[in-house]
């Protein structure tokens, strides 16, 4: 079975400034996949390429058999019809409710009656936790609960897979742990595959189940694998002091 994602030789860069080169993983179906790192690594810039928001340097992307970055613009947007994207603000409109923010790209695809719309709201703000707060404002909830209204905006069509950036940012550990039981739980019941970007080592070891490090020493990627696998094993002293917190233990046979 060809895998959700595959990365091949992808060189990210911003003019002659390169972030990353050499690029090679794959994302497996329903698979929860973190891209982790230290600060200005790049993790957020790979996931603007996995999505389409820019464009690779050198090497390609690939969805099940399919070239994303070899699309025209209107294959890209039916591409990007099965993303859900969650930034790391959570990027809710200010102005408008949570109901309003979640109904805004299920009425922006023009072909849902208004009925089916409201339901529809209800029960993507049940998914995650929020029944009963569609008529509140962002300004109005805490910054755990914005988090998981973005996600159920996201989630407002369906998405095969979901990106989220950065989701724990800012939250105190409860309300952390509470939304990396939800990641756990949207996994589970809706099947989806699930790519993170994320530094927080407690939501790496709890939801992953396929780490890329990437390395900002050698602008490439250090090591893949299941977090606990290379925290304990690891033969790069790098990925230990990252996911150890700073100690560098030696290897585990």
């Amino acid at each position: 079975m060809a895998a959700k994602i595959t990365i091949r030789e992808l060189t990210m860069a911003y003019g002659d400034l390169v972030v990353m080169h050499d690029l090679n993983f794959e994302i497996q179906e329903k698979d929860i996949f973190i891209i982790m790192g230290g600060s200005g690594c790049g993790k957020s810039t790979l996931l603007r390429h996995l999505i389409g928001l820019q464009e690779p340097a050198k090497g390609s992307i690939l969805y099940g058999d399919e070239d994303f970055t070899a699309t025209d613009p209107d294959e890209r947007g039916s591409f990007m019809q099965r993303f859900g994207v969650m930034y790391q603000s959570g990027a809710l409109w200010s102005s408008l409710t949570l109901g309003e923010n979640i109904a805004m790209p299920l009425e922006e695809a023009g072909t849902i009656s208004a009925a089916t719309v409201r339901d529809l709201v209800a029960y993507k703000l049940s998914l995650v936790g929020l029944s009963g707060y569609k008529d509140y404002y962002p300004s109005q909830i805490s910054g755990g609960m914005k988090k998981r209204a973005g996600i159920a905006r996201a989630l407002a069509l369906d998405p095969d897979i979901l990106f989220l950036d950065e989701p724990g940012a800012g939250l105190d550990p409860l309300s952390s742990r509470r939304l990396d039981d939800l990641i756990l739980g949207l996994r589970d019941s809706q099947g989806s595959t699930i790519v993170i970007v994320t530094h927080e080592l407690a939501s790496i070891f709890s939801i992953a189940n396929t780490a890329l490090f990437l390395d900002t020493a050698t602008k490439t990627q250090g090591a893949i694998g299941n977090p606990n696998e290379l925290r304990d094993r690891s033969d790069n002293p790098a990925v230990r002091l990252f996911l150890n917190r700073g100690d560098t233990p030696e290897p585990h046979p």
